[in-house]
């Protein structure tokens, strides 16, 4: 078994989709080893996000993580790194494939309701950053 990190955005709690967008990780067969909904604050987002501090988007998407609540998620599943990037989507939910996260909720390329860790290394450090060990069940 695998774990990967997810977070629904704010653009999708505001809307009312996390609901929706849990059922779906649920149904794709991931094991919700951690979840909780917090607001970030602006040094969380800042951290979180300092592989992104170079990019002209940095600071937009900052502004974005903090706007409101999100909800953060521990996945389990075989290969659940692949799996979970495979059900939200395409980045730019123009070019996700139909029936995905992204394809069915996202607004934009920057308001893409979801996020998830890209590698093993990324969920690595990804998943602590929210979540203790004693958390994780």
């Amino acid at each position: 078994m695998e774990r990967t990190f997810a977070i629904i955005k704010p653009d999708a709690v505001a809307a009312g989709q996390a609901g929706e967008i849990i059922a779906i990780i649920q149904k794709a067969g991931f094991r919700v080893a951690g979840m909780k909904m917090r607001r970030l604050s602006q040094l969380e987002a800042e951290g979180f996000y300092a592989v992104h501090k170079e990019r002209p988007f940095y600071g937009s998407l900052v502004k974005f993580m903090t706007e409101g609540p999100v909800v953060v998620m521990v996945l389990e599943s075989a290969d659940a790194i692949k799996k979970w990037r495979d059900t939200m989507g395409a980045t730019n939910p123009a070019n996700a494939a139909e029936g995905t996260i992204r394809k069915r909720f996202a607004q934009s390329i920057e308001r893409n309701c979801v996020h998830g860790s890209d590698a093993p290394e990324t969920a690595a450090v990804e998943i602590p950053f929210f979540f203790s060990t004693s958390e994780l069940l």
